[in-house]
């Protein structure tokens, strides 16, 4: 099995400036995660990790004005200086909640 740079596995992603949180997991190629806080309730994302730990995946999300969405996003890493993981998501959102976008979120901070 090839060493992959970016592992995902048991990671928690924060959105700065908001209340989202992603808690993700990892086996192999493959990257799914549960989203909650801020205007999500609840939400789920499963996808596939390629060799240099870009994500492609789909989500859902039950928002808290009762909406549903779903939609697909590619997220690119990058390696912060103190070696947590920025996430650069590009994200499109299908049906009557149609919308397009770039987001960034990070790793959070591990109590030590």
């Amino acid at each position: 099995m090839i060493a992959m740079p970016f592992n995902y596995d048991g990671k928690t992603f924060v959105s700065p400036g908001d209340a989202l949180t992603g808690h993700y997991r990892q086996h192999g190629n493959l990257v799914w995660g549960e989203i909650t806080g801020g205007a999500v309730r609840r939400g789920a994302l499963a996808g596939i990790c390629d060799p240099d730990g870009v994500i492609r995946f789909a989500y859902h999300e039950v928002l808290a004005d009762g909406s549903v969405v779903v939609g697909e996003c590619v997220s690119r890493p990058e390696r912060l200086p103190d070696g947590r993981i920025r996430l650069r998501e590009e994200w499109v959102r299908h049906g009557p909640h149609r919308d397009s976008g770039i987001s960034v979120i990070e790793e959070a901070v591990r109590d030590v």
